[in-house]
């Protein structure tokens, strides 16, 4: 195989519970790249390191996160270093300086995926060092990059404003158009009464996701539970606040799921919850993948009314999209739409309906086009 069709993707995460890095490697699998991958996985429990085409080595955060630190870095660089890749994705800001450094090395090309603004991570709002730095590194090293990604139209506009790129091309965080023949019934798994309505938060789990909203509601409304789907570092704090506001009958923690399960749990609940709420920039423009999850399963959709998740729900006609700070106008939301059957079915039909469009096999040709 040819130089310029090998690929190497590198992520401070693990491909296993990513979908979109997921999706770029066998995307690019089955166009005839030969691809690899080099991750990291320190949250997901009792992780045993895997080495091959897919590499994904195991971390550790103590209190000072050095060892942490020090053998990503350690890692990341023997990686690229041996590599004989012609292309080079970095699929994150802490990946990016190294896939920089060692692409202009090797002259290969570098492709980064600006899947947030991370000069603007929401999770560091109360670290202003930290995240002046992140925002410096990626001012340093963005402009050395061949392609940079975005999952949103606006995102690219903020790029170009920030640090006067043109050289962005959008790849919305579409899942793979996939309709499972064999579904798992949350509700009979989790023995959740057929009167109840089940609410899911599919993802990462964190502060300023809207996990919160729905514990502050979920006391006033008894006919509803909330399935979590998903693992984080906020997953204890999360678990600790449900018993403290002795809720914990109505929530469900079922951990972490790969990507060829996820798709057969989704289906199975009434209304997907994407409450990110405006705590930052990279928020406010969020577009994130779970909202066309929810859609590719036919799940209608209550959503925060930020730019460009508003767009799609109210373009596709799919849900709601609501002010997460309203609580009123989040449980009328939730109420009229579980209640009225036939509106309900109707959202159903437009999922069903969009779906064909809002996915990954429709998404990724510009990118395709450029490797």
């Amino acid at each position: 195989m040819s130089s310029n069709k090998k690929v190497l993707i590198t992520f401070l995460g693990n491909i296993d519970y990513d979908t979109r890095c997921y999706n770029f490697y066998h995307t690019l699998k089955v166009n005839g790249f030969d691809v690899s991958f080099t991750g990291f996985d320190w949250l997901t429990k009792n992780f045993k390191p895997v080495k091959g085409d897919i590499t994904i080595h195991k971390l550790k955060k103590g209190f000072l996160s050095l060892s942490f630190y020090l053998k990503f870095i350690w890692h990341i660089k023997l990686a690229l270093f041996s590599s004989r890749a012609s292309i080079f994705f970095a699929e994150d800001i802490y990946t990016l300086p190294f896939v920089v450094i060692f692409g202009k090395l090797k002259r290969v090309k570098i492709f980064y995926d600006s899947r947030e603004l991370f000069g603007y991570l929401a999770g560091l709002k109360e670290r202003k060092f930290v995240q002046s730095f992140w925002k410096a590194v990626e001012k340093l090293f963005i402009k050395h990059a061949d392609h940079i990604i975005t999952t949103g139209s606006m995102d690219s506009d903020v790029l170009k404003e920030m640090y006067g790129v043109n050289n962005t091309v959008v790849l919305r965080n579409f899942p793979r158009y996939y309709k499972p023949a064999q579904q798992t019934d949350l509700r009979n798994q989790l023995g959740i009464n057929k009167d109840k309505k089940i609410l899911l938060y599919q993802g990462v789990i964190l502060k300023g996701r809207g996990i919160e909203k729905i514990f502050d509601i979920l006391p006033d409304m008894s006919e509803f539970v909330f399935v979590l789907i998903g693992g984080g570092e906020f997953e204890n704090y999360y678990k600790n606040l449900a018993v403290e506001r002795k809720i914990i009958n109505q929530v469900f923690f079922i951990g972490k799921f790969n990507q060829e399960d996820l798709p057969k749990l989704t289906p199975s609940v009434d209304v997907g919850i994407v409450l990110i709420e405006n705590i930052s920039r990279s928020y406010y423009y969020a577009l994130p993948n779970k909202l066309f999850e929810y859609i590719m399963a036919e799940v209608p959709v209550v959503v925060s009314n930020l730019p460009q998740m508003k767009e799609i729900v109210h373009k596709y006609n799919v849900g709601y999209a609501v002010d997460p700070d309203n609580k009123d106008e989040l449980i009328a939301a939730l109420k009229k739409l579980t209640s009225d059957e036939v509106l309900y079915k109707k959202f159903k039909q437009n999922c069903k309906i969009a779906s064909k469009e809002l996915n990954w096999e429709n998404e990724i040709g510009n990118l395709l086009e450029l490797l």
